[in-house]
């Protein structure tokens, strides 16, 4: 399956490799024993007192890339672990050119996963994220997505490197010596290694090593340190960013910079500016269209302070871009776990408003609260059951993973075709905020009445007053890295200065969907509608609303997703649905269904309904023009209630049979033939 796919121009760095200060064959130690009780620098997680235990990690002889042993990492947890090996690098690195390298085998179908912490303390502050899976290597520095994509290949030995020239901040990644990434990382610091198996890993390691030696800056030199298309998909208009750095000692005051894209050239004179050593400039080329395929992206810088510099080797960066292609139709579903009780779900924020920002159509967020003034207890218990601790993100329903590690998931499911199309319709009555909704399945393949269909509506711009709305905050103060503009506000942030966006103000019927969604056999063109019907708490912003629509699959997994503004949704017009599920928010004591038959009609039609509680019923008929032609108030009814409507003296046509349960309406079409 097509993923993302960069490669980017070597970048020449000063300063040369010279004795290792670690390496390590695991040739020393005895086969079938735990490395931490054996070795000074790998240790655990939870440091000496997980040494020997589940949490570390043994020599075996089954693989090897060099001699006769390795070391094995597999996963027996469902959230990963419990294997957690570290190995400290000693100081923490802030400057000059650090080299990491290891050799990587993973079992066909399985994974590997590795990250870099950048302050001494363990968990406290992650520099790195390295997920290998399907062939690919995915880079990301728990900030920005997707920093570097290269590949591998399963079942084989291949030799993964990092270098971080941290004098510039400027880090690259190899495969078997070919570079595929370039960046500037959001956390410039390196402290220690840490191999976990996260969920469905298999892989050993064998050659790991580091080093550092310090780097000479040239006098002028305009470097450009990173090219960020801005987007990972075909048909988004993207607006890529260039980043050149002042990689010498003397002062730029101008310079120019051309990306060559798609067989087109743009062109910016940038001048007037004063940047000093190792500071940066970001140039930003907009309106760019992604197309599908492999096309070459190059910028040049060139052209500085009205010459050439003096290392004509960093001027230039390349990059292939082949963007991924949608499945037609495709939305993907995150599904956040969160609360503002936890400190470290700012990170969840973050990810969930960068995702918003740069998929919006092709991604539906929805922020799942716990414990907090927005909660809602069917949602949050749903979530519960599939996640191992706050934050959490579910992708699709897939595996859980840290709201950070959305992006493999995300690019992977877009890329599958859905079962159905979903179409999100509605009505909306502002006075008596009573909000009706359509979800619409278009099926392209056939299907099972095993599928279901289930609505959402979540909301941005939420706020709230006193302690409950006060959002925890470890990122306060900077001491765990910058984390979208947290590291700069308090512990906790106050309330006023809170606003919560994609909030799960309510899913209905429940977290697994509307059972009787489709019939027993589904044909692929046959479209299905199933009915909802709301009233809207007046704290609630109908303008700030979305709706999604969600297609569950047999498994559990989300298969697809409609997602629409009230607006939108009414614009869409709404549908009557041939089989509705009838919910009230206001009390969440309304369970019922409201089935109408025979239709087409003749002599009577019966209008079945099943209700939990006691519950006020009316009943309107009505022609298609809103002329009512009867009214019946049955007062409270409880439990499986039919209701035979006599229309032998109807003439032909199309009806509307209103249902009024406790004020909260629904509608169904009927026809009499």
């Amino acid at each position: 399956m097509k993923k993302i796919t960069f490669v980017l121009a070597v970048l020449c760095l000063s300063g040369s490799l010279q004795a290792q200060l670690f390496s390590d064959d695991f040739e020393s130690y005895a086969s079938g024993s735990y490395i931490g009780p054996q070795s000074a620098s790998w240790t655990t997680w939870s440091g000496a007192g997980g040494e020997g235990t589940a949490e570390d990690v043994t020599v075996t002889t089954n693989q090897a890339n060099s001699g006769s042993k390795s070391v094995y990492f597999s996963s027996t947890s469902a959230n990963g672990g419990p294997q957690d090996v570290v190995l400290d690098f000693g100081p923490v690195y802030n400057s000059g050119l650090f080299t990491f390298e290891a050799a990587f085998y993973i079992n066909a179908g399985k994974n590997a996963y590795f990250n870099f912490q950048g302050a001494a303390a363990i968990g406290t502050l992650w520099a790195l994220n390295v997920n290998m899976d399907g062939g690919q290597v995915i880079v990301d520095d728990g900030l920005t997505p997707n920093l570097a994509v290269g590949s591998y290949s399963d079942a084989t030995w291949f030799t993964l490197r990092i270098e971080a020239n941290m004098t510039l901040n400027v880090w690259k990644a190899y495969v078997d010596g070919v570079q595929f990434g370039q960046w500037e990382n959001g956390v410039n610091a390196l402290a220690s290694l840490d191999l976990f198996p996260i969920q469905n890993s298999q892989f050993f390691v064998d050659d790991v090593m580091f080093d550092h030696q310090p780097v000479t800056l040239a006098n002028l030199n305009a470097m450009a340190s990173s090219l960020v298309m801005g987007g990972n998909i075909a048909t988004q208009v993207v607006d890529p960013v260039v980043t050149v750095k002042n990689a010498g000692t003397t002062a730029i005051n101008s310079f120019d910079v051309v990306l060559d894209y798609n067989g087109n050239q743009y062109t910016q004179n940038i001048t007037g500016q004063n940047l000093a050593s190792l500071q940066s400039f970001d140039v930003t080329f907009t309106g760019i269209n992604l197309v599908a395929g492999s096309n070459v992206a190059t910028a040049t810088v060139s052209n500085v302070n009205g010459a050439s510099d003096d290392d004509p080797n960093d001027d230039v960066i390349t990059q292939t871009v082949n963007p991924v292609v949608p499945a037609p139709g495709k939305i993907v579903v995150g599904e956040e776990a969160t609360g503002t009780w936890c400190q470290w779900c700012p990170r969840g924020a973050v990810f969930m408003d960068l995702f918003e920002t740069e998929y919006a159509d092709f991604w539906a967020g929805i922020a799942v609260h716990n414990a907090d003034p927005m909660v809602d207890p069917t949602y949050d218990t749903g979530v519960g059951a599939l996640i191992g601790g706050y934050p959490s993100a579910l992708v699709d329903r897939g595996p859980d993973v840290d709201p950070s590690q959305m992006a493999p998931d995300f690019f992977e499911r877009l890329q599958i075709a859905p079962k159905a199309f979903i179409t999100n319709g509605a009505t909306w009555d502002a006075s008596t905020r009573t909000l009706n909704v359509s979800i619409s399945a278009e099926f392209q393949a056939a299907a099972t009445s095993s599928y279901k269909l289930a609505c959402v509506l979540t909301e941005d711009g939420v706020t709230g007053t006193g302690a409950g709305w006060n959002q925890s905050n470890a990122y306060a103060g900077g001491g765990n890295g910058v984390m979208g503009g947290y590291e700069a506000l308090p512990n906790p942030v106050p309330a006023a200065q809170m606003v919560y966006d994609h909030v799960a103000r309510k899913i209905a019927p429940s977290f697994g969907g509307y059972a009787n969604s489709f019939p027993a056999t589904v044909n692929a063109g046959a479209t299905h509608t199933v009915n909802f019907s709301f009233v809207l708490p007046a704290g609630w912003d109908e303008n700030e609303m979305h709706i999604i629509g969600l297609l569950i699959a047999p498994n559990g997994t989300i298969d697809n997703a409609g997602k629409a503004t009230i607006a939108e949704a009414v614009a869409n017009g709404f549908e009557n649905g041939t089989s509705a599920g009838l919910f009230d928010m206001d009390t969440d004591q309304i369970d019922a269904t409201f089935k109408l038959y025979p239709n087409p009609a003749n002599d009577y039609a019966v209008v079945v309904i099943d209700l939990d509680v006691a519950t006020q019923v009316e009943m309107t008929l009505s022609d298609v023009s809103g002329k009512v032609i009867a009214f019946r108030d049955y007062g409270s009814m409880n439990g499986a209630q039919e209701v035979v409507l006599n229309t032998s003296s109807l003439a032909a046509g199309v009806y509307v049979v209103e249902l009024s349960l406790n004020g909260v309406k629904i509608t169904k079409r009927l026809i009499i033939e």
